[in-house]
């Protein structure tokens, strides 16, 4: 995968507002590529995090698992910042997309 995939993977990303979640298909599909949802996780994985100002937390499995290899600390951290911006969860652990997933203008 190119830089150019990540850093537009990245820019999709920023947008996505706090208290809110994108599946990575959902994110692939806002950069124009509908069939590279594994390699927008490439990028969330390889991004700079929050520290760069890339909230991939908020980025998730679309039936609202969170990622298993969450690179900054694991899906415990990843529930803990979402949780911290008011994401709520399921009894299943999963994150309760019908009431948190982002609304991203087509």
């Amino acid at each position: 995968m190119s830089e150019s995939f990540f850093a537009r993977a990245h820019d999709v990303v920023r947008q996505i507002p706090a208290g809110r979640v994108a599946s990575y298909g959902q994110v692939a599909r806002l950069m124009g590529e509908p069939r590279k949802a594994r390699f927008v996780g490439f990028a969330m994985h390889a991004s700079p995090g929050m520290a760069g100002g890339v909230p991939c937390h908020r980025v998730v499995f679309a039936d609202g698992r969170l990622a298993p290899g969450f690179a900054f600390g694991g899906p415990g951290e990843q529930r803990r910042l979402l949780e911290d911006e008011g994401v709520g969860f399921l009894p299943d652990g999963r994150v309760d997309i019908e009431r948190f997933d982002w609304e991203a203008a087509q």
